[in-house]
């Protein structure tokens, strides 16, 4: 249920052993609503907001607990227990340290699901022809086009492990003569199609 066209949720809050505060409710909607800004899809937003009752030392200690769901299968937690240092902390400025941590670890996650979906996205190909005297090969893409590569273009040094039927990922540019690879990454080597060929040595592009 979106609330102001914020989050898909609103925020579960829960107040334990102190008594429901509407401006603490609405700083969190409002802390919780920044969210947005560095994961638009989270699912579920559960905070607790704690006193404990039994505890030595001076002062009126807070316990703030967020938890956040994010598909597929991810949860985000943050515990913001008092410290010696801030005992004395208002239950605003608790809050509200707890939310920006909770927004690290929004943006980390963020980052490693770009990752893995440009990871994902990257073009593969099988390796149909190569010339391992000569440094080079082409690469067949699923759509059946073919892609020149270069000794040079595999990563880690690792043109001598390919063979025909090998599989890749690689990234492509436009060279004089056509589709050229920037980077070719072994994924899995599989069997070699029938029309796959070493012995064939058709020109290199220029270049």
């Amino acid at each position: 249920m979106p609330f102001n066209g914020g989050m898909q949720i609103a925020p579960e809050i829960i107040f334990r052993h102190l008594p429901k505060s509407p401006y603490i409710e609405s700083l969190v909607r409002r802390q919780a609503a920044k969210l947005e800004k560095f994961c638009d899809h989270i699912t579920s937003c559960r905070v607790a907001i704690e006193r404990p009752q039994q505890h030595q030392r001076a002062g009126n200690p807070y316990r703030v607990r967020i938890d956040l769901t994010v598909p597929p299968g991810h949860e985000v937690v943050v515990d913001r227990e008092p410290t010696d240092n801030d005992i004395h902390d208002e239950l605003r400025t608790v809050v509200i340290d707890a939310f920006k941590a909770a927004r690290r670890q929004l943006q980390e996650l963020v980052d490693r699901q770009r990752k893995d979906v440009k990871t994902h996205e990257e073009p593969r190909a099988l390796v149909v022809r190569l010339l391992r005297d000569e440094g080079w090969g082409f690469l067949q893409t699923p759509d059946g086009r073919e892609v020149y590569f270069h000794r040079n273009s595999v990563l880690h040094n690792e043109f001598d492990r390919l063979a025909v039927g090998t599989e890749v990922r690689f990234e492509q540019e436009e060279g004089e003569k056509g589709p050229q690879d920037t980077s070719v990454q072994i994924v899995s080597k599989v069997a070699a199609p029938a029309s796959a060929r070493e012995t064939v040595k058709p020109e290199p592009p220029l270049g």
